[in-house]
């Protein structure tokens, strides 16, 4: 059987292994959590590299890709300085393919066109698809990045005006240390509501499942979420805190759905090709195994 491993910086309380059945081939996928331990993730690397058939990165990207060009975030570089055999890769790109993809799915699925009168997305810089995705069926789109990192007290509107900041500030964030890039879920589970007011003003809220579960307010009532990586506990917290609809771009697996960094070395453990795959051959695998994403709604 072909396996896939992904090492995050984020908690080992969400540590998760299972068998994917991707047209009849099972793969075994499994996401090893290090808690932001720089040396351990380092380790784990260099030990499982020529073990697996894939291996992965999350809680971080290696590179941050805008506009065709990647711009390296080198501390993460570093984790993986030793993997020579083993195909390498951290999600970026079968992210984008997803993501933005998502209404395109989600709508067919559902058998509505979605609209939002205001969007808030947390932080954007890895998800620049989503953006995209997101400003195709909102009015309004922040975007919080300078907020979350930088503590500044206004959001990014738009992807135009996000994308022209991000050319200008990702060469000196690619070498700001881990600490200050991966996501809250690698250090702390407590729930601190961040800039109430924008949470509360949209009725889509797209990103990262960490900032979500961390910052935003405990009314959360009528809003749709799209996210990734949750757990059942993450429902829970999402339909306590009044969600109508949770949508993940990735497929439930025994109980849970997968970083979409898991599933892209799902993808090329798959394929066998050796390699990582590439934009089109990741999307041809989506349709090919009729990945879909999940849609529950919470508080219909």
């Amino acid at each position: 059987m072909k396996r896939a491993v992904s090492v995050s910086l984020g908690s080992p309380k969400r540590e998760k292994g299972a068998v994917v059945d991707f047209n009849g081939e099972p793969v075994q996928v499994e996401r090893i959590g290090t808690g932001g331990d720089e040396l351990k993730a380092r380790q784990l690397f260099t030990e499982l590299d020529g073990q697996v058939d894939a291996l992965s990165v999350g809680g971080i990207d290696l590179y941050v890709r805008l506009d065709g060009r990647d711009y390296p975030i080198h501390a993460a570089l570093k984790l993986v300085q030793g993997v020579h055999q083993t195909p390498l890769v951290d999600g970026r790109i079968l992210k984008y393919v997803l993501e933005r993809r998502i209404f395109e799915r989600v709508n067919q699925m559902l058998g509505e066109q979605l609209h939002f009168r205001c969007a808030f997305i947390p932080f954007g810089t890895d998800r620049v698809g989503l953006i995209e995705a997101v400003e195709s069926v909102a009015d309004q789109v922040f975007i919080g990045d300078l907020m979350f990192i930088f503590g500044l007290p206004t959001p990014v509107r738009g992807l135009k005006r996000f994308k022209r900041l991000a050319h200008l500030l990702l060469p000196a964030v690619g070498y700001m240390p881990l600490n200050a890039l991966f996501p809250p879920g690698a250090k702390e589970e407590v729930h601190q509501p961040k800039f109430v007011k924008l949470w509360q003003q949209a009725d889509l809220i797209a990103g990262d499942m960490h900032y979500i579960h961390k910052y935003s307010p405990a009314d959360l009532s009528g809003k749709l979420v799209i996210t990734n990586t949750t757990t059942e506990e993450n429902l829970e917290t999402l339909r306590q805190r009044g969600v109508r609809t949770v949508i993940t771009t990735t497929p439930r697996y025994d109980g849970r759905s997968f970083g979409v960094n898991m599933m892209e070395g799902a993808l090329t453990a798959y394929a066998g090709k050796n390699r990582p795959l590439g934009a089109q051959e990741l999307d041809a695998l989506i349709d090919e195994l009729n990945l879909q994403p999940y849609i529950q709604h919470l508080n219909p």
